[in-house]
């Protein structure tokens, strides 16, 4: 073969590897991917439709969601292309409401690049939320629930005598516990009412209660364990702190937001809510001349 031929042969070959490429870096949001009775679909509505996608659905091979992605504008636009007249009322209001809520949603990812969360804002939200934790105590009680305090109190006298506690729980609560034994598994300050939480704090290991009194009825309380609550380290709470940061940065830029605004509402804001119910209202202008 002449040295013409494999030049010739090798530029073949080089421009075969090398036309993607260009192609590639010569794509755009504009780069039109097909086009249906004369309408374009680009590549950057495609790749808006997969920005809009739950992360689940990211996830799927890029070919799949290509083809998927593409097929379904298509499809779209078909459809669009068989619908005359105006545009109806409601698809302008909703594609108003779109850009208002895309635009604002915008505007928090951008406040969220800025704004910076330093380590000492994070140090001060971990001693607010777990701080107090080494100073608290979790319980794992069982109890057994009835209607009156004379029926409590004969439950009372029934352990004393050495009644099982968890049969008597089976055979008499009224709670759903009661199939279980009455037991309730553990938990800490604020999960209980008040008048629970307050009689088994005063008890040790082992005690039987006098029957309690909370809007569920009467109580006998059996403590079967408490444990010191231990807060778990900064580094393990790191991410959550971050977030919980962000989250209360994002409201606290919102209020300030909304505070500052010239807000005015006129008196067609105190009317009968119910209006939201009157679909009717944003149907075709046509129809409602």
């Amino acid at each position: 073969m002449s040295k013409t031929l494999n030049f010739l042969r090798a530029g073949a070959i080089a421009l075969m590897f090398a036309s993607p490429v260009a192609a590639e870096e010569a794509l755009s949001a504009k780069t039109v991917m097909a086009t249906v009775n004369g309408i374009d679909i680009t590549l950057g509505q495609m790749i808006a439709v997969r920005e809009a996608l739950p992360d689940q659905y990211k996830d799927l091979p890029s070919n799949v969601l290509f083809d998927s992605i593409l097929e379904q504008l298509i499809q779209q636009t078909a459809l669009t292309h068989t619908f005359g007249g105006d545009v109806p009322l409601s698809v302008v209001l909703m594609l108003e409401n779109e850009k208002r809520a895309l635009l604002a949603t915008k505007a928090l990812e951008d406040f969220v690049d800025v704004h910076e969360i330093g380590d000492a804002d994070l140090q001060e939200l971990y001693e607010r939320r777990f701080a107090h934790l080494s100073e608290e105590t979790e319980f794992n009680a069982s109890h057994i629930l009835v209607t009156t305090e004379d029926e409590a109190k004969s439950l009372v006298a029934e352990l004393e005598a050495g009644a099982d506690f968890a049969e008597l729980a089976k055979a008499k609560s009224t709670g759903p516990s009661g199939p279980s034994g009455g037991e309730l598994g553990w938990f800490g300050n604020g999960q209980m009412v008040k008048q629970f939480e307050d009689a088994v704090a005063t008890m040790t290991v082992g005690d039987i209660s006098a029957p309690v009194q909370t809007q569920f009825g009467w109580h006998v309380i059996k403590l079967n364990n408490a444990r010191a609550v231990t807060a778990p380290s900064f580094e393990e709470t790191r991410q959550e702190l971050i977030d919980t940061a962000q989250e209360e940065a994002v409201r606290e830029y919102i209020a300030t937001l909304s505070a500052e605004a010239t807000i005015e509402k006129t008196d067609a804001a105190e009317i009968d809510p119910e209006i939201l119910k009157r679909s009717d209202l944003i149907a075709d202008p046509i129809a409602q001349d």
